[in-house]
C-alpha cells in the first residue's frame, strides 16, 4: 500500500528512488566493454547468445526484414505512429537554432556556426516491453538537426528478431541502420566500433542499470545525452480531482518497472486516502500488476500539504521530478512557479501518457533530481556550436598591446608575443 506522509516527514531527497549502480554492475559493465573493444563482433555474438538467448547469423537488420515487419503491423497503428511522428517533428522543428555573425567596426568579425553531429547512436530498450515511442522521440530530433547517420541498437527476442513495431517506427522516423544488440555490449559497440557496427559520436536513449552504467563509462570516448534512472511521476492535485483518475495517472509510471516512483502531492488528507483506496482497487486489474504493486509499495508516496496548493508546488520544486502533472484548474496560473521539472502536463485533461506517445514534446527526460540543471532531449543535443573570430591587420594592431599586457598578467609571455610579433617590422 502507498505510504502517506505529512509535509516534512520525509526529506525531498528520499521521495524518489535514487539508486546508484552497485560495484557488481560497474565491474560487469567494465568487463563487457573490454571484451567488445578487444574482440569486436565475436564478443557481440557471444553476449547476444548469453544474455538474449538468441543465435544470430548476422548483427544488422536487413531492408527485407524491415519491409516484412512494416507489413505485419496493424495499419491503424501505423497511422498513429505517423501522426505521433508529425507531432514530434512540429514541436522539435521550433527548436532549430541558427548561427550568428557579429560585425564590429574596424574589421572585426566574430560569430558562431551550428554543425550537426555526424553519427548518432540510438539505444532502444527491449526486455519486458517494446518502445516504438523511444525510436520516434530520439531519432526525429536528430533528423531535424541534420545528422547524416542514425544507428539504432536494440536487443532481439529469442527468435533473433526485432519487434515489428520497433522496426516500423524506425522506418517512419528515418533511422539509417539497425543492429540486433542490446545491453552494455551495444553501448560499447557504438562507442568504439566493431567490424560491423560503426563508431558514433554520441549515444542517446534510455536503458536498464547496465546500459546506464555503460554510457557513463564510455563518456569521453563519445558524448551521451544523460544517465537516465528509473521513471518518475509527481502529480500535484487538489480535492476537486477524481481519485480514480489520479490513481490511474500514478500507475501509468508505476507499471514501468519496480524501481519507478509515483508520488502525489495534495492539499487534502481525505483526497489522499481516497487515492490510496483507488490504487488498491486498480492495481490487481493491470496486466503488469506485479511490477506496479512493487513500485507503489516500495517507492510510492503521497505527501499532504494541508490546505496549501502553493506549498505543493514548492514541494515539487524541491524534488525536481522527471514528469510533473499539474492537475488543477487554471494551470497556467501556476506555470511560472514551477522551477524544476523535466516535462509539465497542464490541467486535469493532460495525462503524462500524452507526452510518452503523441503530443510532441520529448519524453527522454532528466531523472533523479537532475531536472534542477538539465533539460529534455532536443535538437540541441544533436548539434555542435563552433565559434570563429576574424581580425584585420589594423584591428589586431589596435589591441595587440592589450592582449600582451593581459597575457603577461598570467605569466604567459608567448601568448602576448604572438599578438605583438606581427608588427615588429
Amino acid at each position: 500500500m502507498i505510504k502517506i506522509y505529512s509535509y516534512g516527514e520525509v526529506p525531498a531527497s528520499e521521495i524518489f528512488s535514487r539508486q546508484s549502480p552497485t560495484a557488481n554492475v560497474s565491474d560487469a559493465v567494465s568487463a563487457i566493454i573490454s571484451e567488445v573493444v578487444s574482440r569486436g563482433d565475436e564478443a557481440l555474438f557471444e553476449f547476444t547468445s548469453k544474455f538474449d538467448k538468441a543465435q544470430l547469423s548476422s548483427l544488422e537488420v536487413t531492408s527485407a526484414e524491415i519491409d516484412e515487419a512494416f507489413s505485419a503491423v496493424d495499419p491503424a497503428f501505423l497511422d498513429i505512429l505517423r501522426e505521433a511522428a508529425e507531432n514530434i517533428r512540429a514541436f522539435h522543428s521550433k527548436q532549430v537554432r541558427n548561427g550568428f555573425m557579429l560585425n564590429r567596426d574596424g574589421g572585426i568579425v566574430v560569430g558562431q556556426k551550428i554543425t550537426p553531429i555526424e553519427k548518432v547512436g540510438l539505444y532502444v530498450p527491449g526486455g519486458t516491453a517494446s518502445y516504438p515511442s523511444t525510436v520516434l522521440m530520439d531519432s526525429i530530433p536528430a533528423k531535424i538537426a541534420g545528422c547524416n547517420e542514425i544507428v539504432m541498437v536494440t536487443p532481439p527476442g529469442k527468435d533473433g528478431k526485432i519487434s515489428p513495431v520497433i522496426l516500423a517506427a524506425a522506418k517512419i522516423a528515418g533511422v539509417t541502420r539497425i543492429f540486433k544488440i542490446g545491453g552494455a555490449q551495444a553501448v560499447a559497440a557504438l562507442a568504439y566500433g566493431t567490424e560491423t557496427v560503426p563508431k558514433v559520436d554520441k549515444i542517446v536513449g534510455p536503458g536498464n542499470a547496465f546500459v546506464a552504467e555503460a554510457k557513463k563509462q564510455v563518456f569521453g570516448m563519445v558524448s551521451i545525452d544523460m544517465i537516465a534512472g528509473p521513471s518518475e511521476i509527481l502529480v500535484v492535485a487538489d480535492a476537486t480531482n477524481s481519485p480514480k483518475v489520479i490513481a490511474a495517472d500514478l500507475l501509468s509510471q508505476a507499471e514501468h518497472d519496480k524501481n519507478a516512483s509515483a508520488v502525489l502531492v495534495t492539499d487534502s488528507k481525505e483526497f489522499a486516502l481516497a487515492v490510496s483506496d483507488e490504487l488498491e482497487r486498480q492495481i490487481p486489474m493491470l496486466p503488469r500488476s506485479e511490477i506496479a504493486r512493487a513500485s507503489i509499495d516500495i517507492n510510492g508516496k503521497i505527501i499532504v500539504a494541508e490546505d496549501d496548493l502553493m506549498l505543493a508546488i514548492e514541494i515539487s520544486n524541491e524534488i525536481a521530478p522527471e514528469h510533473l502533472e499539474l492537475c488543477v484548474d487554471n494551470p497556467f496560473d501556476y506555470l511560472d512557479r514551477v522551477k524544476h521539472a523535466g516535462s509539465i502536463f497542464m490541467g486535469k485533461n493532460c495525462p503524462e501518457a500524452l507526452g510518452d506517445y503523441y503530443a510532441g514534446p520529448n519524453h527522454t527526460l532528466p531523472t533523479g533530481g537532475t531536472a534542477r540543471f538539465s533539460s529534455p532531449l532536443s535538437v540541441d543535443d544533436f548539434v555542435k556550436k563552433t565559434q570563429y573570430t576574424y581580425y584585420s591587420a589594423d584591428a589586431l594592431k589596435s589591441v595587440a598591446n592589450k592582449v600582451s599586457f593581459f597575457a603577461n598578467q598570467e605569466g604567459l609571455q608567448a601568448h602576448g608575443i604572438s599578438a605583438t610579433v606581427r608588427f615588429e617590422d
